[in-house]
């Protein structure tokens, strides 16, 4: 690796990196601004507001990771062009496709980081930042339940709730339905149903259980009743946040079993593996673009070069967000949904990288 290949190399990933620890703690200062009454009232032990503040960073950082990068290489490029660096180096005899090689190794680092936050620490953080807010920043956690839950749980059991709320580990209205063939077997309805972790069990308040005969039904009730079910609560959580707390093995694993019971579901779990593996490409895609827009000196200076970027940053942002709730609800296949920005904006980087070489 050649002197220029260091010097590149080195600005692109110290610019990236300062980036982020100068807009993390401007992030956290303007939440702390919003929550800090909400914290106090509820006397929240500080190791919790700090491990709160550690999820935040991380979530923070993947949250707005291509605004990061982008903005970061538009501007130390933009420097360097001002400076009249890239005049030098391109006249040196440097070809514009070799002058990007130290580029797309910067691209490749911080795509595999990007990689393996979100496969393995990026669902641990977006849990812990999850359940602080629902449990100490919502004013009702009422909130954060899901509505009319139907469930296939085996080949042929079926389970229904009215509500769950994953902070109390309670549903209401609980129905469980067991047939053999097309004929009903049992049915089991309870007004509530709550998870004992202890013990990995629920008890049912107001159970009552019908069991079908051929000479009558067999009727049986209790004011409570445990048992233990083939399901987990996180079966019945609310379907975003559930996905976005897995890692890469276990969000794979938790596809195949919800695709087995016939779930709904399956688009917006899909949705969230591949956005797993089309945002580190972005690194390579938007470096691209900013270098080719930011690597010509123009009039306006940097400032015109940033325009630039925060708007296309933020035409990305928007591309990937509409076009992940469309394939959440809708019939669109959830691979070409997540990966459309990309290939947009890949011939975008394309078309700009042939500009900017003539």
């Amino acid at each position: 690796m050649k002197i220029i290949d260091w010097y590149i190399l080195k600005r692109y990933l110290a610019t990236f990196f300062v980036m982020l620890l100068l807009f993390i703690p401007i992030g956290i200062v303007i939440d702390v601004s919003e929550k800090i009454n909400k914290i106090l009232a509820k006397k929240v032990p500080f190791l919790q507001v700090m491990e709160y503040y550690g999820d935040f960073t991380i979530y923070f950082a993947n949250l707005l990771f291509p605004i990061f990068l982008f903005l970061s290489v538009i501007w130390f490029t933009s420097k360097l062009a001002n400076n009249t660096e890239i005049i030098a180096i391109l006249s040196s005899g440097i070809s514009f496709t070799r002058f990007l090689r130290p580029y797309i190794m910067g691209a490749t680092f911080i795509s595999l980081l990007a990689l393996v936050m979100g496969f393995f620490f990026v669902p641990k953080a977006s849990k812990g930042f999850n359940d602080f807010r629902y449990t100490y920043l919502k004013s009702n956690p009422e909130i954060r339940q899901n509505q009319d839950v139907y469930k296939q749980i085996s080949d042929d059991e079926y389970i229904y709730v009215s509500s769950f709320n994953h902070v109390q580990k309670r549903g209401y209205n609980f129905n469980l339905e067991k047939f053999k063939g097309n004929q009903l077997v049992y049915k089991i309805n309870a007004g509530s149903i709550t998870w004992n972790e202890a013990d990995s069990t629920y008890t049912l308040a107001g159970y009552t259980k019908r069991t079908v005969g051929k000479m009558g039904d067999v009727l049986e009730s209790a004011p409570e009743k445990k048992f233990k079910f083939n399901f987990v609560p996180d079966d019945l959580t609310p379907v975003i946040y559930i996905a976005e707390t897995m890692t890469l093995g276990e969000l794979n694993k938790f596809i195949d079993k919800e695709r087995a019971r016939g779930s709904g579901n399956i688009n917006t779990y899909l949705v969230v593996k591949y956005k797993k593996y089309s945002i580190p490409v972005s690194a390579f895609i938007l470096t691209i673009i900013a270098v080719a827009v930011s690597s010509m000196k123009r009039r306006g200076g940097m400032g015109v070069n940033l325009a630039m970027g925060i708007s296309l940053a933020f035409v990305y942002i928007f591309f990937d967000k509409v076009f992940g709730t469309m394939a959440e609800k809708s019939s669109i296949n959830p691979l070409i949904a997540v990966w459309l920005p990309n290939i947009v904006f890949g011939i975008l980087a394309i078309f700009l990288l042939r500009n900017a070489k003539r």
